[in-house]
């Protein structure tokens, strides 16, 4: 696992990532050159094949193609690769005409040349790690070597497990692991700690390395004031500026692009079923405070007469038919951008609920009032990890994306979540 802005990514899907990133770059500077005869006098070529190469990784990343054992999927893949070359042939016509206006074969060749790359690239690395190439070796450190060994993970190996008095740098080093991973804290004195650290090894705790390998947090083992040392509680002026201008050109750009389609959608609804089009709720934000939450309503206007709330469910009778669709492909959510604008939510954050259902689950779930240290998202971490939650006990699995979210929080994992978030639009993924 390697560690980017507080974040841990997975060291072979980095990897996966930085290759592709490579390969699409040589083979678009090579088809450019021979492609676009004339083209490096208006453009310096390795720069422009360098921008087609990141939204290449960008575009994969949006379609899921780094998820955790998705990667290889054909209908991922064909989807990644099928988006990709549209999005990349619009960048070229968009950005640099003569370039785009080059004939049609050297166009097909920049297409056929990212799907290669791609496709290639995937499969080689899926040789490597059958292989056992890019798989992780670790120790565990366990008070007595008693028990049953944890099995081998889909992507690391148990090299062997060790005890507090047996545990050494050379041990570790025979086993060819790159990871201590220890019970529980205190197990691997703070020398030992310090010596392994020197060679290049690091050492974790089972929570912590729980929490890095799933994105998830166990809320059961954190400390009452854990909170102290949470990013998303270190709220720096800097770091808020930067989110909060995003957040406002996010904003504008969104409606800009989207007014046709706003339009569209306030008509279909109108025409469809009596009621208004917007639809306004109370939610919980930031500290505690309500706020007023816009969506376009996509149910009938007497979806809950008897005033209580009530989570939505699978084909959910209440909705209209044009709110069926509009919540499938997430349109319902586009007016939360003027909450957004207002300042009462973030594009990024935990996704807020409405007072009731917080008064209830503050009850039952620890720490659950901990994820409104920040502002609610109108996309999160837990949203492009968990599917659509209806109950008490799905409520407890997405507290644990939220809360790591709040704990690792930065403007590179809010990156992340915004490109995973196309990828559960497309595939409409958690959707009710």
């Amino acid at each position: 696992m390697t560690n980017l802005f507080g974040h841990s990514v997975r060291s072979d899907l980095l990897a996966l990532f930085l290759a592709e990133g490579l390969a699409c770059f040589g083979a678009f500077y090579l088809i450019l050159s021979l492609g676009a005869p004339g083209a490096s006098a208006q453009v310096d070529l390795a720069a422009f094949a360098a921008l087609l190469a990141l939204c290449a990784g960008l575009i994969a990343g949006a379609t899921g193609l780094y998820q955790p054992e998705r990667w290889l999927r054909a209908n991922r893949l064909a989807a990644g690769t099928m988006l990709g070359a549209v999005v990349l042939l619009g960048i070229t016509h968009v950005l640099f005409p003569t370039i785009g206006s080059a004939s049609w074969a050297a166009q097909a060749a920049l297409v056929a040349s990212f799907v290669l790359s791609i496709t290639f690239t995937r499969i080689a690395f899926a040789a490597a790690r059958r292989s056992g190439f890019m798989r992780p070796r670790l120790v565990l450190v366990r008070a007595a070597t008693a028990g049953a060994e944890d099995g081998n993970s889909a992507f690391f190996d148990v090299a062997g497990v060790a005890t507090p008095d047996t545990l050494t740098v050379e041990r570790v080093r025979a086993m060819r692991a790159s990871l201590v991973v220890a019970d529980a804290r205190g197990l691997v004195a703070p020398d030992l700690a310090g010596q392994l650290a020197e060679a290049g090894i690091s050492v974790l705790d089972r929570a912590e390395f729980i929490e890095r390998a799933t994105g998830r947090v166990d809320f059961a083992t954190l400390a009452p004031d854990w909170l102290a040392s949470a990013r998303g509680a270190q709220d720096h002026r800097l770091e808020a500026f930067v989110r909060r201008s995003l957040d406002i050109a996010l904003g504008v750009a969104l409606l800009l692009f989207t007014f046709p389609l706003l339009v569209a959608t306030a008509l279909a609804i109108k025409l469809d079923s009596p009621g208004p089009v917007f639809y306004r709720q109370e939610r919980v934000g930031k500290g505690g405070r309500p706020y007023t939450l816009f969506k376009f309503r996509s149910m009938r206007t007497d979806a809950e007469a008897t005033g209580a709330p009530v989570w939505a469910t699978q084909q959910d009778a209440r909705v209209t038919r044009v709110g069926r669709f509009i919540r499938l492909t997430r349109i319902d959510e586009i007016p939360q951008v003027f909450n957004v604008l207002k300042g009462d939510m973030a594009f990024v954050g935990p996704r807020p609920e409405r007072p009731g259902f917080v008064e209830k689950l503050a009850a039952v779930i620890p720490h659950y009032d901990d994820r409104h240290c920040v502002k609610p998202g109108i996309t999160g971490w837990a949203q492009v990890n968990y599917p659509y939650g209806a109950s008490v006990e799905d409520a407890r699995q997405k507290l644990a994306y939220d809360l790591y979210y709040v704990r690792r929080r930065s403007l590179f994992l809010d990156l992340l979540i915004i490109v995973a978030t196309v990828r559960v639009v497309l595939f409409q993924e958690g959707s009710r």
